[in-house]
């Protein structure tokens, strides 16, 4: 069997024309070492070896060897063999005369005009951890001997139809699973058969925008809203309407004057980023417009786990019988991120046809992943560490709020919804958020500037702070680093 290294000399050793052969192969492998297609301190085939391998005589790959020894490329070592040197000799990184086609076509000519759009709005960060990170939980507080445990034990006894493409949207005992806790969770009632799993919310979405839309469709989204939903959207042609949230959250429009949407996007039990919580009287309207219109209403449930007081809130998919509803929940919130497992509920009108396009469009696996978090479910260990978080995001919570209150009064503290993995910190619409996030971010204190979440021109300002995973000895230390960026002067100790 060919190693890699000769399957690339041999592509090289084709692509070369004239000159004896062993100065060819010589080319060949001082270009490989010098681009680091071959490593420094990496051992070299024998010369026998690699000549059966090529096809060529050993005196040719000898030739070779000893042009490399000579220039000082390769060393040998007496009972170990070749290797390629660390320390390259003088003159070993002038330019070699290759003949390369150029391409000279500008970067930004190649994407579409939704691809340009999406580019220009794109909102993923570079960081993703640290203070004040908005929608990150604590990965750190993930038990992951107990999830280690569950998966060595899956793997012992695998069955191979876990080991290939998922065709029934995602693993049925993450289904029944997911039926089992919903109904306790979040009064969602549906069959193991309703339920895709999906790589992330944005796979869920994109999937629902392509089978339920067809280009120029509309969706209402809420104003403001979170970018990546309305990203998804947008590239799938659809034209996203921005519908403004007051504190009861999506506030429809007159349907006399309104066109019909043919999506409603809504998070009603904790309108991301304000934190407004969706009254009953708004939420029955907004069934009623999704009857009167034919469309669906897509319930994006990111962290409603996450509650430090009052009672639960109810999906809004359980408040009807029959009702129009998409729901997306995620375990990107409340396990971590890097999981990429989130799940729809979907409507029996839909459920069977969905699966088919999400296995022709996907080719869902995970399987064995999906299989131990069905079993971290039944077994007990997500609710427990849910509860667990539930409480330390609460006292981070408070830490936070606290000092805001303290330290800029109570008109800077926006959301008073007590609930989820950030808060809003309100700013005067003189101040630049986006500059100020900026500046914050090069002390490395990392905020999303609200004014970013919305379409419209009219913009509030503010901070999203995300609290969930700073420890609490962290959050005033990088909380009195944000006033420095604003400005604000340090507080003076108290004397001892």
């Amino acid at each position: 069997m060919r190693s890699l290294l000769t399957d690339m000399l041999l592509q090289h050793l084709s692509a070369r024309t004239g000159g004896p052969l062993h100065r060819r192969l010589y080319d060949c492998i001082r270009l490989a070492i010098l681009d680091g297609g071959i490593r420094a301190g990496s051992r070299l085939p024998p010369t026998r070896d690699l000549a059966k391998e090529l096809a060529l005589s050993r005196n040719t790959v000898s030739a070779a060897y000893e042009q490399l020894l000579a220039e000082g490329y390769i060393f040998t070592r007496a009972g170990s063999g070749t290797f390629v040197t660390n320390h390259m000799p003088d003159g070993a990184m002038a330019p070699v005369n290759e003949q390369q086609p150029v391409c000279e076509r500008p970067a930004g000519e190649e994407f579409s005009a939704r691809g340009a759009n999406l580019l220009a709005r794109s909102g993923a960060s570079p960081h993703q951890w640290g203070a004040f990170m908005p929608g990150v939980p604590d990965v750190s507080g993930f038990p992951h001997g107990l999830w280690r445990r569950i998966h060595s034990r899956l793997i012992r006894r695998i069955k191979p139809d876990y080991l290939t493409y998922s065709r029934m949207g995602g693993s049925p005992e993450l289904q029944q699973a997911l039926v089992d806790y919903l109904r306790v969770a979040r009064s969602v009632n549906c069959s193991a058969q309703q339920i895709i799993i999906t790589e992330g919310t944005h796979q869920a979405v994109d999937l629902l925008a392509k089978m339920l839309c067809n280009p120029g469709d509309r969706a209402w989204i809420e104003e403001p809203s979170y970018w990546g939903m309305r990203n998804v959207l947008t590239i799938n042609g659809v034209d996203v309407q921005p519908v403004p949230v007051d504190d009861q959250g999506l506030n429809p429009p007159d349907t006399a004057v309104a066109a019909s949407p043919r999506l409603i996007c809504v998070t009603p039990s904790h309108q991301y980023p304000t934190g407004a919580v969706m009254s009953l009287q708004r939420r029955k309207r907004l069934l009623a417009l999704a009857q009167e219109h034919n469309a669906w209403v897509i319930e994006d449930d990111y962290d409603s786990e996450f509650r430090f007081s009052g009672n639960p809130i109810p999906a809004l998919q359980s408040l009807a019988p029959q009702a129009p509803v998409i729901y997306i929940g995620t375990f990107s919130k409340t396990l971590y991120p890097g999981l990429r497992i989130s799940y729809m509920v979907l409507p029996p009108a839909l459920a069977q046809e969905m699966r088919v396009a999400h296995a022709e469009l996907y080719r869902g696996g995970h399987w064995i992943t999906q299989l131990a978090l069905a079993q971290f479910i039944a077994e007990g260990h997500y609710a427990s560490h849910i509860r667990r978080m539930r409480l330390l995001y609460g006292k981070r919570r408070a830490v936070l709020s606290r000092l805001i209150l303290q330290h800029l009064g109570a008109d800077a503290l926006r959301d008073d919804s007590n609930a989820g993995l950030h808060l809003v910190m309100s700013l005067p619409d003189d101040v630049d958020d986006v500059k100020l996030s900026q500046a914050a971010g090069r002390q490395g204190v990392y905020v999303r500037p609200l004014s970013t979440y919305y379409l419209g021109p009219s913009r509030k300002k503010g901070l999203l702070l995300g609290y969930a995973c700073v420890d609490e000895e962290r959050i005033e230390s990088a909380f009195m680093t944000l006033l420095g960026c604003m400005g604000q002067p340090a507080p003076v100790a108290p004397p001892r």
